[in-house]
């Protein structure tokens, strides 16, 4: 694993604890994890990825499942989350990095031809934007960004909850996306019965 100097925060010290049982836990509201991975393998093949906010790197290993001959690359805040993930995800083409996402991460002359975000996006308070932008950096022209994440609940005590725990709830990312991306794919959905809702968004990457 290659690691970068990142500095202490408070969602570092948040995923101090939730890293021991995020596995166990997030299933239960984590939706469309799934989803948005099958839904990029019905549009593209990519050989070159990059998921930020790769946790434990469950992702990850979905990621190798559906694209065998790819390159995957993990970045985390967390060294809690990435020590996991070096043991789930044991494979000399997936490379892990401990940093921010606030600038791209390729250095050579090609990009990524995919750019994962799983319930990553909301968290970046403030640096969403940055994020979304560097990842328009990393990929290649034609290449695809993947965004699966929460978006919003009527709920003004459950959006304040949510923030207590990192997470920005008001349909924020959607408009961005889209005006940085040609959309593929743009949906919400309804979790818990309208409690809250979740986006996926698929966008390529035009001039």
């Amino acid at each position: 694993m290659n690691a970068a100097a990142a500095p202490n925060t408070a969602l570092e010290r948040y995923y101090q604890f939730h890293s021991r049982i995020y596995d166990a836990t997030r299933w239960s509201f984590l939706f469309g994890r799934e989803e948005i991975l099958r839904r990029v393998a019905r549009v593209a093949s990519p050989r070159r990825i990059l998921e930020v906010g790769c946790g434990t790197g469950r992702n990850l290993a979905g990621l190798r499942k559906r694209f065998k001959e790819a390159r995957i690359t993990g970045v985390d805040l967390s060294d809690q989350m990435l020590a996991i993930a070096a043991q789930k995800v044991r494979d000399d083409q997936i490379t892990l990095l401990r940093r921010a996402y606030s600038a791209p991460v390729h250095t050579g002359r090609k990009g990524f031809d995919l750019v994962l975000f799983s319930y990553a996006l909301s968290m970046f308070n403030p640096g969403w934007e940055q994020a979304i932008d560097a990842a328009w950096n990393d990929l290649d022209e034609g290449g695809l960004i993947a965004v699966v994440d929460f978006s919003h609940s009527r709920f003004s005590w459950f959006r304040r909850w949510m923030g207590v725990n990192h997470v920005r709830m008001e349909g924020h990312l959607w408009p961005y996306l889209g005006r940085r991306f040609m959309p593929l794919l743009d949906e919400r959905f309804s979790a818990y019965g309208g409690v809250w809702s979740y986006g996926i968004f698929i966008g390529r990457k035009q001039a």
